[in-house]
Formats: C-alpha cells, structure tokens, sequence
C-alpha cells in the first residue's frame, strides 16, 4: 500500500485533533480540501487566520469581538441596569436568538471545575465583580449551565457578590430547562421560558 505525501499526513493529522473528528473524520475532510478547487480551500485557510489574527475578546464583557467593544456592549439600545452571566460565547449567542432578553453580557469563559482543574483564578470571574461594584447593575441574571458545575459556578459568585456594599438583586433562569443540559442545545422556546421565568438566585 502506497504511503500518503507529507503533507497528507500532516493535514490528516491536524483535523484529528480538532473535538469530535476521528481519522476516518479527519480523511474524509483531507480528501474533500484535495478535491475542491484550490480558491475554495484557500478561503477555508484566510477565514482560521483571520479567526486567529482578527478575533478577541471584549474589554467589558469578554464577548468575542473583532475590536475593542462587541457589537452588544456597543448597542445603546440595549438596558444597561441588567447583566447576564453565561460560560461561554456561544450560551450568549443561544440566548441572543430567543430575542427575549435585551440587557448586558458578561462571558466566564468557562466554569469551575476543580476535577478538571479549572479554579475561579481561570475565569473572568473578578472582572464580573469589578463591574458590578463599578457599575449601576440592578439584578444579575446567572445563565450558567444547569450542571453541577454551572450551579456551583453561580453559587461561587453569588457569594463573592453578597459582599459587594450596593446590593444586586441575582436571578436564576427558570428550570425550563433540563437540570444536566448545555444551553447552546436548547430550543430558542425553552431558553424564552427560562428567561421570562427566571427566579431569584
């Protein structure tokens, strides 16, 4: 059996890592770059790098944006006296298409998880109580996931915020949504519910 070229394998190599592709994933994906015409395996190219060179994170929110501010932290329309606290950019972008909720983010970029060593030091978790302390919140909604980390992720902030000297009135979204579910799954009805119906933390 005739080896593969050099830079087959590598490029074989580079799709297998990437989550939930397998090798026979990772061939299949190789042999269709090799197939397509060169401008279409080009485009695929220029758009990583300029996810890599172009994309970063919001100085307020830690949103994914492309300059300083995102586009919803730059949104005068949007109410400015509530902040929603997600994991991760694509839990905002779940919630976002329920067109339910209209005030601020703000992005852990992740959540604790000491069984995968994840402490609150890896999150952005002391710029969310810099902005709270700072700024003219009135009630923080927790949008983490309904997992025991998520919860326990929640409790954590809650706690730190308990000591902030201007109470913050902090929600929860309603349990429309299934205790050990990941929100970037949910239908855009149930997240609406959970919004509409949140509860106090």
């Amino acid at each position: 059996m005739p080896e593969l070229t050099e830079s087959v394998s590598r490029l074989i190599n580079e799709f297998a890592r990437l989550p939930g592709i397998g090798k026979k994933s990772a061939e299949r994906l190789t042999y269709h770059v090799l197939r397509v015409h060169r401008n279409e395996a080009l485009a695929l190219a220029d758009a990583i790098r300029d996810v890599k060179e172009n994309v970063r994170y919001c100085r307020n929110c830690y949103n994914l944006a492309e300059s300083d501010e995102c586009a919803i932290c730059r949104d005068v329309r949007r109410e400015r006296e509530i902040l929603c606290v997600v994991e991760q950019p694509r839990d905002l972008i779940a919630l976002e298409q329920t067109g339910v909720y209209h005030g601020l983010y703000h992005v852990l970029l992740g959540r604790i998880a000491p069984l995968d060593g994840i402490g609150p030091d890896q999150l952005t978790i002391d710029a969310l109580v810099r902005r709270v302390r700072d700024g003219t919140f009135r009630e923080l909604v927790m949008a983490t996931n309904p997992t025991v980390e998520g919860d326990g992720t929640a409790l954590h902030i809650s706690n730190l915020l308990s000591e902030v000297p201007s109470p913050i009135r902090i929600t929860r979204l309603a349990r429309g949504i299934t205790s050990g579910s990941v929100l970037e799954f949910a239908n855009k009805e149930i997240l609406s519910d959970a919004l509409t119906g949140r509860r106090e933390f």
